[in-house]
């Protein structure tokens, strides 16, 4: 990894909660809110960017684990701000809190947890896999 990815950085994204965004299964919508499904997906992605540009061309990073507290619903129109905060950097470890909020509420908090390979080793275990 490049030099500079130290604790207390930190990396946000806001979105606005859409239709689409919303709790359902099998296509049957459940609640007019955001659903953790797509809560978990910006918060990985709001992780993600903290890490790209301390990556090396050789390195890829993957999520590891994701633990998640989904605390207060987000309308469909409210706008999220989605904001992780680097805790801790190892060589081939990168662990990032991550909060959800808008106005009225926090909506949810997460640990997420990336690994950093090398680009081959990340090709030879998918390729294990098939």
């Amino acid at each position: 990894m490049k030099q500079g990815l130290k604790p207390g950085l930190r990396e946000t994204m806001t979105v606005t909660v859409t239709d689409d965004m919303t709790a359902g299964f099998g296509g049957v919508k459940i609640h007019p809110v955001l659903s953790t499904v797509h809560m978990v997906y910006y918060m990985e992605w709001v992780g993600r960017k903290i890490l790209e540009p301390f990556l090396e061309e050789h390195e890829e990073g993957v999520g590891a684990s994701i633990n998640v507290k989904h605390r207060a619903p987000a309308p469909v129109g409210k706008t999220v701000t989605f904001v992780a905060t680097v805790r801790e950097v190892t060589e081939n470890k990168l662990v990032c809190d991550v909060i959800a909020e808008h106005d009225r509420a926090i909506v949810g908090e997460s640990e997420f947890v990336q690994v950093i390979l090398p680009k081959e080793r990340l090709r030879e275990n998918i390729e294990r896999m098939k």
